[in-house]
């Protein structure tokens, strides 16, 4: 399976077989976002949450299909558990709701956590469950911070994490933090110079932090 972040909580994962999932499609400018439009084509779009910066799902070429909302849903032969969460503290008054999406591709466990805003209870992680591969929030403001999203890691205890959602040098207006103060002290760290990464069910490694460069 290979992992491309495109910016913000927006990746592109492409299995070995060709089906080609595209998280979270941002629409450029909203909020400080100075990355590039996504013109990238895939067979389905997941969409976490119903704002401007995770559903522009117009911009994805190949008339995909789209997943969102809780439940259970399936596209193009992959399965989807939709896990329903919150934008922020106060159970969606402030942001909204969020809907955190699980699926497998070439046995690998993902779990997107969209714009969580809050801790995970005991009844979420465990609808949760395995988790190869977490795609997480860390950068705070409109989501969960960097001590929230170690907490959620240390929940979910994931075999790799892939931060998102955090100022870095393509969106350097976006209010909120950058990765570093959620990989300061985590092991091992890896840092990419390359926005994609391959990734192997046999050979992932345990705790492992992979810091991807946006590719638009």
């Amino acid at each position: 399976m290979k992992v491309k972040w495109l910016g913000h909580a927006s990746f592109l994962l492409t299995s070995e077989g060709g089906v080609r999932i595209l998280t979270d499609p941002y629409t450029p400018g909203m909020y400080g976002l100075d990355y590039s439009p996504i013109s990238e084509t895939a067979d389905i779009v997941t969409v976490s949450h119903d704002h401007a910066d995770h559903n522009n799902v117009a911009a994805v070429q190949g008339n995909p299909q789209v997943v969102q909302g809780t439940g259970s849903h399936e596209a193009r032969g992959v399965r989807f558990k939709g896990i329903a969460t919150s934008h922020d503290q106060a159970s969606g008054k402030e942001r909204g709701s969020n809907t955190i999406l699980c699926f497998t591709l070439d046995d690998i466990n993902v779990c997107h956590l969209g714009d969580l805003g809050h801790d995970l209870d005991d009844s979420t992680v465990a609808d949760i469950g395995q988790v190869d591969v977490l795609l997480i929030p860390v950068g705070g403001n409109f989501t969960i911070d960097a001590a929230a999203a170690d907490r959620v890691c240390k929940r979910l205890n994931p075999t790799v994490v892939i931060p998102m959602h955090f100022k870095n040098d393509r969106c350097p207006n976006f209010p909120v933090a950058g990765v570093e103060d959620f990989t300061r002290g985590r092991q091992p760290v890896r840092t990419l110079s390359e926005s994609e990464v391959e990734l192997n069910k046999g050979q992932l490694q345990a705790g492992e932090t992979i810091v991807l460069k946006p590719a638009l």
